[in-house]
Formats: C-alpha cells, structure tokens, sequence
C-alpha cells in the first residue's frame, strides 16, 4: 500500500502546475534543517515572536484565567509552549495535536518530566481536518495556541476552515495566534534566501527524502531553490525549479520535467493586522488584543470563541 507521501508525491506530478503540501519537508533531516533555519540572522520569524510572548505571556495568563487547558495545533517548538506553561495560572492540561505520534510521545514525555502534576495529553490527529478532544478537564477556559505563522501555509480558503474548526472546539474559550505580517519585500527575500544556504537546502531535501523513501531518482543537483514575495497575491512561493530537460521516476512512474519548469512546495502568506482580525471574525471568532514587536514584523492575536 501507497503512503500518504507517495500518493501525494505521484499526485503532484502527475498535475501541471505542479504542487505538493509543505507538509512533507519535515522528516528527520528537513527538521534538522528547520532547527537551522530559526537560527539564522535572516529568519525573523521564530525570535521575534518568542520576544513577543516573553514580553506579554503575563498579559496572555491573566486573560487565559486559572486552570486554563493549552491546545497546540502541531507540537512544534516546546520552547514557545513552555513559555505560557511556565506563566500560565495551575494549567490543567496540556494537549498537542499532532500527526506524528513519535514526536507527540517524545514532547509529552519532555514536558511531563520538567512539569510535575501537568497532565499531558497528546492527540495523534490531523488537525487540518476534523478531530475530536478528550472532554475539558476542569473549569477553566481551554485556550488554543497556533504560533509560527503556521495559518501563512494554509490556502486563504483552508486558512478559514481550519478556523472554523478551532472556534467550535475551542468554544467558550479562545485562540492564541502567530501571524507574520506583509513588510518591505526585501526583508522577506532575505528570510527566505538565506546567505548561507540552509533554506535552498532545506527545500531540496524534499527531493532526497523522496529517493530515501520513495525509491524516487531526483539528480538534486539539477533542480535549484528559487523563492520570492508575490506582492498581489501577499505571500512568499517557494518552488523547486528544473534546471534541465530530465526524466524523474517514482513507484515505478516515469515523469518529464522541461527545463525551467517547476514544484511548488511552500506558500507563505503574510497578513495585515486588520485582514487577520477580519478572517477571524468569519471563522467566528471576537478578535481581542493584538501584540507585535516594535518594527511591526510579525503579529500575535488573542481571539475570543463565543
């Protein structure tokens, strides 16, 4: 039987334009390399929002209330996690989302270790589509938390679905939201074609992690990294660009790439405070207060579900 990731991969070629769910840069290696990308001078991203909740995770607990249960959509970075933990008045539980079970299993079992009495509840889901929570644990609110611009991957159409669904499962409580915002472009070009190479690496890893898994014959060497700001459209593309008139084969199928054509594997959009605010009211949201860092480069929103 196919994988998801083989599936997805036969799918993508086999379509023109060709496209594939970012989702996929992050096996072992891609995440290694994500690790790597955070830490870059160009990557703006992941310290200024961490210097955005260390700067107002008190004004975060105090509207959160006591008891309240964190839900994480995608365990990511348990630094950003650990932050409203820490802060957070007796937190009930803490329950990440995540279609990893391995890494939901070895976050959980970090977290149990550093936070005595926590109860930690991993739920192995995809939470870009429907999924269910255990019943809340006590009275508090339950409190969502979504950061690293994650929402910037989504379509704008899945962007507002995936809202819709947060609302209903987080009612009566809210959701704490990491959105990047639309800045000079070149501030964005760089974040995105880092001088040392570490994102062109990154995006090309999807290629080996296909031969690795997939038995795929990507000569890496023949596709280049090539990412940039589409202003109409407010978001970054990142695409893996053929740099030769070649031949790809994978499970057994054989597909052509002309020179210059390309594989589009990330976008990126970028939101204005008052555009985010907006989306989140469709998705049935109240918009509270925002946070942002001096130079307005990326945004963290409290949004209320009624």
């Amino acid at each position: 039987m196919l994988s998801g990731f083989a599936r997805d991969f036969l799918a993508a070629l086999a379509t023109r334009p060709r496209s594939i769910s970012p989702k996929y840069f992050y096996d072992v290696e891609g995440s290694r390399l994500f690790d790597r990308i955070c830490e870059l001078p160009e990557y703006y991203p992941t310290r200024t929002e961490l210097g955005i909740l260390e700067r107002s995770v008190g004004e975060m607990a105090a509207l959160a209330g006591p008891a309240a249960e964190i839900v994480e959509f995608g365990a990511g970075s348990l630094r950003k996690v650990r932050l409203l933990l820490q802060a957070f008045d007796a937190p009930a539980r803490y329950l990440p989302i995540d279609i990893s079970g391995d890494h939901l299993r070895d976050a959980a079992a970090i977290l149990r270790t550093e936070f005595a009495g926590l109860d930690v509840q991993p739920v192995v889901a995809d939470y870009t589509q429907q999924f269910v929570l255990p019943p809340p644990a006590g009275r508090g609110r339950r409190v969502g938390f979504f950061p690293g611009s994650t929402l910037g991957n989504f379509t704008p159409e899945e962007s507002l679905a995936f809202l819709g669904r947060a609302a209903q499962v987080l009612r009566g409580g809210a959701l704490l939201l990491g959105a990047d915002l639309v800045k000079d472009p070149q501030v964005l070009h760089a974040a995105y074609n880092d001088a040392q190479g570490v994102t062109a690496a990154f995006n090309l890893n999807l290629l080996a992690r296909a031969n690795r898994e997939l038995g795929a014959n990507f000569v890496i060497p023949q596709f280049a990294h090539y990412a940039f700001y589409n202003a109409p459209l407010q978001r970054i593309e990142m695409h893996l660009v053929s740099l030769a008139r070649q031949d790809v084969t994978l499970c057994g199928e054989r597909f052509g790439f002309e020179e210059g054509e390309s594989l589009h594997t990330e976008n990126s959009y970028k939101f204005t405070v008052a555009g985010l605010r907006d989306l989140a009211g469709r998705a049935g949201f109240r918009a509270g207060p925002v946070w942002t860092d001096p130079q307005r480069l990326f945004s963290v929103h409290w949004l209320h579900a009624p």
